[in-house]
């Protein structure tokens, strides 16, 4: 087996950003269990790993490229360790712990992190749940603080008031992602029939909605006692940081917090099914769906790795077997095949959407599903079949390492799961190793002739659509008698210091901007970019002016479309032959459109750029623009706006588009209308081609480990390509719209009401009116604590989330203040969104919240460079608006220096109610009486 591609540069590149310091004297009660830095001939991560006397595993990464820290707490409790009828716990929990604990207040965490200048979230799944934070360096020891806090101080703040509050979000956050979206319900119940009766995965993370209502406080205080404690958490730092004190904040802050109940890992037995299984369900849907899966073997079981091989032969892509036969020939408009693995269990899943101008047949779908995997037992499996799923392992694994999160996220996951951070260098290996025995050896252990599970998710009324006749139910739930078992000790934690005193700021530190360079190639093409050496990779985007912009409304899609098209074939070789040869290369080069310019964006590891940017300009200046590609390419656009038309959100930022900006292309979606997609010929998008990509259309932004003339000489290459600069046709006038109007497109039967408040607003300019109104609109809705969300998400239960915000191009803009709220509060919503934006127009900002935007946004600032993605972000607002390159220096000076009477006049300005439109989207039976009641004019809107 060959090596792995610049395995040793890798790891210079990885461990060279690691601050390499003397060991430090431990504070007493922490124990140093192993120090790992790889060497120059190995693949891994750097860091020390150490134990608290309570048992918290605590595992610091040094990486001092940017000025800021990572910060994560998982804890190894998922909805696994739930009882059965007893469900949504762990994810409960992953809200209450943002709500106070005995020495945080109500809602601080989020101000905290927030005013620091840093991101924060939470999440969970079976098998863990994390709280993780990103702020600028100088903040750790309040994220310390915070983490801790409610690690060990949480229960004393938890009231039933901010049960039954969190309890609501919850309820919100179901209807919104589940029971208010397309295929929302499936996975739910295609586990449910997939795992026995009480199978830890059997029942969904978000809870069965009867079990949320079941639970009391001391349900959630004793789940919490049981599963929280430090011996069951590991704490994860990374970034830029002091080692020696660090570790004396850890255990100061950690170390008091005693140890809870022993933790027992889950028994992994191996899922079973004694027959092929049919489940099928009716859905508010376009398209039929099917979902088959055979049940495999868990995490780092010793097939997990043929199995992910296999699986990606099978569905993994385009030169698939699955692809081949079902999408290439028309009858699905997608189709897939992967193998997701958790701690306890794994399933070889396939999946595909019938394309209904092929009848829509599930049952012939599975036939052919089916057939795939026969032919896959005949054909066997190849040297590029190993090789390119090999390769696309190991530049996966690179790429996830370009953050300081990514690195930490991988070592907490490693640790959490196999008590082993080190494990990069051992899963390269694991799949290195695979050979073509490997491959076969477990399809015929757990795919051939084996029992699947099979459903079908058909629009209403379509039930002949389906695969088969059910010939299983999934049994009721058992309902346990309390969430945990047994007693567990109520005693209240005892600090040795007053830790309502929240540990003050370190010095602020210096911001790392990239430093850019700029050239231009042959043909006059500008080129933008930086040199970063974290990783051994490449990120080239190429812009082309115009875009949607560029296409008549009557043929709205075309740039999308025309995409699509180049994502395909050449003239030289069919699309399996270019995808097959990116994928050795573990590289990805695609085709995109928006609504001001068409780009292609490049990844990949540097060695191989010189070859992956020979296929980019095979693609861009020899496509093959065939009939066969164009017409899949045009169902599956046709196809996908049937299936978005069924989604409230979509319908909701269309009908807002339209309303905002008329019959002009920024009025309509930028992969077009079902009639204007249906119009498009071959012939538009030969021409649509010859117009957008040309020379003089396009600009480059490069973020690369090469150096600025090897990366030039690189690119030299697109230096041949010709052609002159194209005018985008000026955008037409904007319709008047009649403020206060209230607009409802009906949505029968939905979930939830999608509600929509805004107008027409300024285009973007980086130091003007139009970044000043971002400022004063943060503490209105720009910001989690902000008074939209608290009032409607925390205070008042409506919603999962809600925001405004200002968002404007190179000609126009607009201010948009949105939710998705209960269909029965849907009126109550709106009176609260005008309540607060009129109170804030009228009243002004307050000291605090001017306070705590300044903080906030400055501070922000060191979070914004760290990833490749981030700097070519940075350099393409440079370059599409001809910016200083210190442009954020002067956003700065104008966040700290400006005054409230400025934001002010903004806001009397900016949120003129009476200058607003409403839309709501929503179920019209239920709740248009209410609507008329609030006194606006209430029209109808179809799209």
């Amino acid at each position: 087996m060959k090596k792995w591609i610049l395995a040793a540069a890798i790891s210079a590149a990885l461990s060279g950003c690691a601050h390499q310091s003397p060991a430090p004297e431990l504070p007493q009660g922490i124990s140093l269990l192993e120090t790992v830095s790889p060497s120059s001939q190995q693949v891994g991560i750097p860091y020390k790993k150490y134990r608290l006397a309570n048992g918290l595993t605590v595992i610091l990464h040094q990486d001092n490229s940017d000025p800021l820290v990572h910060v994560d707490v998982t804890y190894h409790v998922g909805s696994d360790r739930e009882r059965a009828g007893r469900s949504g716990f762990a994810h409960l929990f992953e809200h209450m712990m943002f709500q106070g604990s005995e020495h945080v207040a109500d809602e601080q965490h989020f101000k905290v992190v927030t005013e620091a200048g840093g991101e924060l979230n939470g999440t969970t799944n079976t098998d863990r749940t994390n709280y993780f934070e990103t702020v600028p360096s100088n903040q750790l020891e309040k994220m310390l603080w915070l983490e801790s806090d409610r690690m060990g101080f949480l229960l004393p703040a938890l009231t039933k008031e901010k049960f039954e509050v969190q309890r609501e979000t919850v309820k919100n956050e179901r209807a919104q992602r589940i029971d208010n979206q397309p295929y929302g319900r499936m996975s739910e119940k295609f586990n449910q029939a997939l795992y026995p009766a009480g199978h830890p995965y059997s029942w969904p993370v978000i809870g069965w909605p009867e079990d949320l209502e079941r639970a009391s406080v001391e349900d959630v205080k004793h789940f919490f006692q049981r599963w929280y404690g430090p011996n069951n958490a590991t704490l994860t730092i990374g970034g830029d940081f002091d080692e020696t004190q660090t570790l004396a904040w850890v255990n100061k802050y950690f170390g008091e917090i005693p140890a809870g109940p022993q933790v027992q890992p889950l028994p992994k037995t191996l899922v079973t099914l004694d027959k092929t299984r049919y489940i099928s369900m009716e859905d508010k849907v376009h398209l039929p769906l099917l979902r088959l899966a055979f049940p495999t073997v868990y995490a780092q079981h010793e097939d997990e790795a043929a199995l992910d091989l296999l699986a990606n032969i099978l569905g993994g892509g385009k030169t698939s077997l699955v692809y081949k036969n079902l999408v290439k020939d028309g009858y699905a408009v997608q189709a897939g095949a992967s193998h997701p693995c958790q701690e306890l269990a794994c399933q070889l899943a396939f999946y595909a959407l019938a394309n209904p101008a092929r009848g829509g047949s599930l049952k012939e779908l599975e036939a052919r599903l089916l057939e795939s995997i026969k032919e896959f037992e005949s054909r066997g499996v190849t040297d590029e079949d190993l090789e390119k799923v090999k390769v696309q392992f190991e530049s996966d694994t690179i790429f996830n390492l370009q953050s300081v999160r990514g690195k930490v996220s991988t070592l907490a996951y490693n640790q959490t799961f196999f008590d082993n951070p080190n494990m990069v260098a051992h899963d390269l290996e694991r799949y290195a190793s695979v050979t073509k025995a490997d491959v076969m050896r477990v399809f015929a252990k757990y795919v051939k002739d084996k029992p699947m599970m099979v459903m079908s998710v058909v629009p209403e009324g379509a039930m002949a659509l389906a695969a088969a006749e059910d010939n299983f139910s999934a049994p009721a739930p058992l309902v346990a008698a309390s969430a945990v078992e047994g007693k567990l000790n109520d005693a209240k934690p005892i600090s040795s210091f007053d830790r309502s005193v929240m540990p003050a700021s370190a010095k602020a530190p210096v911001l790392k901007v990239p430093t850019l360079w700029r050239s231009t190639l042959a043909n006059g093409i500008a080129v933008l970019g930086t040199e970063s050496r974290e990783t051994p990779t490449t990120e080239i985007v190429i812009y082309l002016n115009g875009g949607h912009r560029l296409e008549p409304v009557a043929k709205a899609g075309l740039a999308s479309l025309t995409a699509s098209v180049l994502n395909e074939s050449s003239a030289n070789r069919s699309t399996e032959e270019l995808t097959q040869a990116l994928e050795l290369l573990g590289a990805s080069v695609e085709f995109a459109a928006a609504d001001y310019q068409s780009h292609i964006k490049i990844s990949t590891l540097t060695s191989k750029l010189d070859a992956v940017l020979a296929i980019v300009q095979e693609k861009l200046l020899q496509p093959g623009l065939l009939p066969g590609d164009f017409e899949r390419a045009k169902q599956q656009t046709l196809q996908t706006l049937q299936h978005l038309a069924s989604d409230p959100n979509f319908l909701a930022s269309s009908a807002f588009a339209k309303l905002l900006y008329g019959d002009s292309p920024l009025g309509v979606n930028d992969q077009g209308s079902a009639a204007s997609v249906a119009s498009l010929t071959l012939k538009d998008v030969k021409d649509f081609y010859a117009l957008q990509y040309q020379a003089g259309n396009a600009q480059i932004v490069a973020v690369s480990s090469a150096p600025k003339d090897q990366l030039l000489k690189s690119l030299a290459v697109l230096g041949q390509w010709q052609g002159e600069a194209v005018p985008v046709p000026p955008l037409p006038p904007l319709p008047t719209l009649a403020g206060g109007t209230l607009y409802l497109l009906d949505k029968p039967g939905a979930a939830q009401s999608v509600i929509s408040i805004g107008k027409v607003a300024m285009p973007y300019d980086a130091e003007g009116e139009y970044f000043k109104s971002f400022l004063m609109n943060y503490p209105l809705g720009g910001a989690f604590n902000s008074r939209i969300n608290l009032n409607l998400r925390e205070d008042k239960g409506y919603t999962y989330g809600a925001r405004s915000f200002f968002s404007g191009g190179v000609e126009t803009g607009k201010f948009m203040a949105t939710a998705s709220v209960r269909t029965d509060v849907t009126a109550e919503a709106i009176k609260e969104f005008v309540k607060e934006i009129g109170q804030y127009r009228e009243q002004g900002i307050r000291g605090d919240e001017l306070a705590f935007m300044r903080n906030s946004v400055s501070q922000g600032q060191a979070l914004d460079y760290e990833t490749p993605f981030q700097k070519a972000g940075f350099m393409r607002m440079i370059q599409r608006y001809g910016l200083k390159d210190d442009f954020t220096v002067r956003q700065g000076e104008i966040t700290d220096s400006i005054s409230a009477a400025e934001l002010n006049q903004l806001a009397a300005k900016q949120l003129d109610l009476g200058q607003m439109v409403i839309l709501v989207v929503g179920d019209k039976a239920r709740i248009e009486a209410s609507l008329k009641a609030l006194g606006y004019p209430v029209e109808p809107l179809v799209l």
